[in-house]
């Protein structure tokens, strides 16, 4: 019998992100706290812009565009805000989103697999993600439930079980 295998990905669903961001948009436009301060969120190139009048604005609206993710199921850990910062007599935060494994991430997952894990299971990087394969589909189980108990500074999904 061949073995079973399954891929760990960090990878965000763009769709979800722009209906998440228009949703944020759309609250910000109705709200009474943001009337008349200039705030907007918006995309930027590949980066997500916030502006406000002040500091406690931006941040305000940045909440506001985190709490839409997690709605729309997306991890906060993919989501990578700086500080505000002061432009003149606007506030801006820039947000980039995360996707793909680093190879010292992948190599930190792999190492967990291997001490915690079952025996019998091998961990590849292949690229930007790592491929988990084992003879038991109990053991690929075992060590879906190992990572998603771990606390990883990254998100990851399990993709291509087989």
């Amino acid at each position: 019998m061949a073995d079973s295998s399954f891929d760990i990905v960090s990878k965000v669903e763009r769709q979800e992100v722009d209906n998440a961001l228009n949703q944020a948009d759309r609250e910000i436009s109705q709200r009474y706290d943001f009337k008349n301060v200039g705030a907007s969120i918006a995309w930027s190139g590949e980066r997500i812009e916030m502006r406000a009048n002040s500091e406690e604005r931006v941040k305000a609206i940045l909440d506001v565009f985190q709490s839409k993710l997690v709605k729309r199921g997306i991890s906060l850990k993919a989501l990578d805000a700086g500080e505000p910062q002061a432009s003149g007599k606007e506030y801006k935060i820039f947000a980039t989103l995360q996707e793909g494994i680093s190879q010292d991430n992948a190599k930190k997952v792999a190492k967990i697999i291997r001490d915690e894990g079952p025996k019998g299971v091998k961990a590849q990087v292949q690229g930007d993600e790592l491929r988990v394969s084992s003879k038991s589909r109990d053991d690929l189980q075992t060590v879906i439930a190992l990572i998603k108990g771990k606390d990883l500074d990254f998100a990851v999904q399990f993709v291509n079980y087989r």
